[in-house]
């Protein structure tokens, strides 16, 4: 483990010999997320996961290793000393309670960390969540665990075998666990030092390497390039205050994820990739998507940002008070929606933006909302995105024309009609696309007729030449008007070159 840094910085919570205590620990009592789930059952565990433990309790009475924990810290209960020292058995419990695991609390022990089981078979180290100690403001460095964020990001990571890969801004290495799979080396940084150690745990506890590096954003890795950067920043919009390490940047708006865009052409290796978590404004009279784009002029980067969620101010302001146990001072949210006013600000979008070093000379920039539910995970169809986008840039007007495309599977077509004198009168049709992306396109006759006709069996020009009879137009003036349309369509999967396999299409992006 190497830990660079201004200040000296222990590289995990316990020395290496804990580290394996902790382990044979945990493996030897079965505490692991499979584990868990035979022991409590689905119902207990699904109750569990919504914070309704009482069964989880019934379950765990009779406090062998594996029932110590989970009532330790699954269900944050304080457990009689010597249940404990069981438990964590080999690691003496001396040690666990001098690195910070576990705290005297009455007449027990309980929680000092969150230690999480995670995917098959990892562990991952943080402070104890707000919900474990309400009513108790969380501190200024407190370290985030697995939350919602964290597990989205991870789920929309292109995975694919990569060279240096970078976790900016770690917290407790979540992100930096899934890289660790799937790349050459895997640098994590943060600015805070105890996310830091916590990281560092979690690396040595799951027998993985890190080059762990201390520091605010891109500062750790000036002049370094990497393959792929992930990063789950502190994207909180707010007037620039900073009062927690995992939540504010100390910029003010949005502004730290322009500054993200702005390093990324300076992060990226040849055909690296960079991915981030952002939170992006809405400005009155300003369109947010035209705001959000210019982030990009002049990277020379292809971008390709997706909006999730759109929040008003005052939900915004209510959820970030009460993820750090601040919603009892009504003066702060005052304070925070006052700015919202002064700046115009309407509501605040949540979402996802991937970055790609393709080196090419004209970047293809695209913001757009995608609140739909789309088929998971969705790296597979950020990967097949910019397949696609390759695709089409790979063929110039001829080329498309002579492509026999076919529709994609499941396209459903729903219409709305009016009835009238002369009986339904369609007004308006829309195309969805059951899996995938799962985009709706609303549609005119001659584009229904287009897409109808895409089943491989005909190249493009063939199915115009037919339009074009049909509709009394020429072949050139159709031609002219379909191309944008169809390469709108290849871009958004609903339709596809025949034969194409998802991974024809994006071996650029995998490969």
């Amino acid at each position: 483990m190497t830990v660079t840094d201004a200040h000296p910085v222990p590289p995990a919570l316990l020395s290496p010999a804990g580290i394996d205590q902790l382990r044979d620990a945990l493996t030897t009592a079965g505490f692991t997320a499979a584990g868990i789930a035979e022991r409590l059952g689905p119902q207990a565990a699904a109750a569990a996961g919504r914070n309704d433990l009482r069964a989880a309790l019934r379950l765990t009475g009779d406090r062998d290793p594996l029932s110590t924990l989970i009532r330790l810290f699954v269900c944050g209960q304080t457990e009689p000393e010597a249940a404990v020292e069981a438990a964590l058995a080999p690691l003496p419990l001396a040690q666990a309670r001098a690195a910070g695991l576990v705290e005297r609390w009455g007449d027990g022990l309980r929680q000092a960390v969150d230690l999480e089981p995670y995917g098959s078979d990892w562990w991952v180290l943080s402070d104890v969540p707000a919900t474990a100690r309400p009513g108790q403001p969380l501190p200024a460095d407190h370290v985030l665990g697995i939350g919602g964020a964290s597990t989205t990001l991870a789920g929309a990571t292109v995975r694919r075998p990569v060279g240096a890969a970078l976790d900016l801004g770690t917290g407790c290495g979540v992100q930096a666990l899934h890289l660790a799979g799937h790349a050459g080396s895997v640098t994590a940084t943060d600015l805070s030092v105890r996310a830091l150690r916590f990281a560092a745990t979690t690396a040595a506890l799951n027998g993985q390497e890190w080059e762990l590096l201390q520091g605010d954003l891109v500062s750790p890795v000036a002049g370094r390039r990497f393959d792929l950067v992930v990063s789950n920043p502190p994207f909180v919009v707010g007037p620039g205050t900073a009062t927690h390490i995992y939540r504010d940047s100390g910029r003010a708006g949005d502004g730290v994820c322009a500054e993200l865009a702005a390093a990324a052409p300076g992060l990226l290796a040849e055909g690296g990739t960079m991915q981030y978590l952002a939170n992006w404004v809405h400005v009155g009279g300003e369109d947010w998507t035209e705001r959000v784009a210019g982030w990009f002029a002049g990277t020379g980067l292809d971008a390709w940002v997706v909006q999730r969620e759109v929040a008003d101010p005052m939900a915004y302001v209510s959820l970030w008070l009460a993820d750090a146990s601040e919603d009892a001072d009504p003066h702060r949210a005052a304070a925070w929606l006052d700015w919202f006013d002064a700046h115009k600000v309407e509501a605040v979008g949540f979402g996802l933006i991937t970055l790609r070093r393709s080196g090419r000379t004209d970047p293809v920039v695209r913001v757009e909302d995608l609140r739909q539910q789309v088929e998971q995970p969705l790296g597979e169809q950020v990967a097949a995105w910019f397949g696609r986008q390759d695709w089409l840039r790979d063929r110039d007007a001829a080329q498309l024309l002579s492509t026999r495309y076919r529709a994609a599977d499941g396209l459903v077509l729903h219409q709305e009609a009016t009835m009238g004198d002369e009986g339904w009168a369609v007004d308006r049709q829309v195309l969805t696309m059951r899996d995938g992306l799962r985009w709706s396109e609303e549609v005119d006759p001659l584009v229904l007729a287009l897409v109808g006709g895409c089943d491989g069996s005909v190249p493009l020009r063939e199915q115009l030449a037919l339009l074009a009879l049909a509709h009394e137009v020429t072949e050139e003036d159709l031609a002219e008007a379909a191309l944008p349309i169809v390469a709108h369509l290849v871009e958004r999967g609903v339709v596809a070159p025949a034969g194409a396999t998802a991974d024809g299409v994006t071996a650029s992006v995998r490969g």
